[in-house]
């Protein structure tokens, strides 16, 4: 790099100088000149197309170890993470960053008779045995619009969901119906979510009796209680939403399947999972 910013500046300022002011020597200046870049160079520009390949695929959403990861995947390669990882910051390739989330106002508790079952035990061994949920605010051209996505804490995978420009029951309800509906109408579901008058509703509680699920709600004001679904939404914004300019709600919608139904479910490497698809990991576990 040192070299390279030396033969571009050649120009302009006097190469000895330089060569003090980066402490290198003239000779080896000269000798890089005559020999040009090393194997080992040639294989990092190598690399550095490959990253910048990958990237562009994955809407430069993965870092440098999830990319190790995902290249050697692909290509059958022996790879270092530290490789990668240095390619990318000489290269000033930076991928998308999340905001740092704030808590929000506590309110008045009115759900306190149901209790928090799942207690931030987010590692479960079978499919359909625990369910979480939330819902999120999607700006669009014409205002706020609003996704409700159900995972099963098994995959990470997003078994439901469904967008709506209004946030009442019928919004988790049509979720909850969809989740139903892909996973063949299990039974004994434990169905977690913050505390959110939807999910607290009659009607709500209601559909989860008659499906045989049991509710579960995260303590008031406690983001961490639902980790889980509240990665997924960001994951969702930065690596997709964000990247567009304020769309109709029929364009969010398309958005939105794309990057559940194409990406996120069948393709995402997922850490917790051992880089592998929700996907990918239900048939492994199968």
């Amino acid at each position: 790099m040192k070299y390279k910013f030396m033969q571009r500046e050649s120009q302009n300022h006097c190469i000895s100088k330089m060569a003090e002011v980066l402490k290198i020597s003239c000779s080896g200046y000269y000798s890089w000149l005559k020999n040009g870049p090393s194997k080992r160079n040639k294989d990092n520009n190598q690399l550095f197309i490959k990253i910048m390949k990958y990237e562009k695929e994955l809407n430069f959403t993965y870092g440098s170890k999830r990319l190790t990861k995902y290249i050697k995947q692909v290509e059958r390669i022996p790879l270092g993470h530290n490789r990668v990882a240095k390619v990318m910051k000489e290269n000033d390739i930076k991928i998308l960053r999340s905001k740092k989330w704030r808590k929000p106002k506590e309110s008045k508790d009115l759900k306190a008779d149901i209790p928090n079952l799942l207690n931030r035990e987010f590692s479960v061994e079978e499919p359909n045995k625990v369910w979480v949920s939330d819902i999120t605010y999607v700006e669009t051209i014409y205002g706020w619009n609003y996704l409700c996505a159900i995972m099963d804490l098994h995959s990470r995978k997003i078994v439901g969901w469904h967008f709506s420009n209004t946030m009442d029951v019928k919004l988790v309800s049509k979720a909850f119906e969809n989740a139903l509906i892909n996973r063949k109408y299990p039974k004994g579901v434990m169905f977690h979510s913050d505390r959110g008058s939807q999910y607290s509703s009659n009607n709500f509680k209601s559909l989860l009796v008659k499906n045989e699920c049991t509710q579960s709600m995260s303590r008031r004001g406690n983001c961490w209680d639902n980790a889980c679904i509240e990665s997924f939404f960001k994951s969702l914004k930065y690596e997709c939403l964000h990247r567009f300019k304020l769309l109709r709600p029929d364009e969010v919608r398309m958005k939105i399947f794309e990057y559940i139904e194409a990406f996120y479910n069948r393709k995402r490497l997922h850490s917790t999972l051992g880089y592998v698809s929700p996907d990918d990991y239900e048939i492994k576990c199968a």
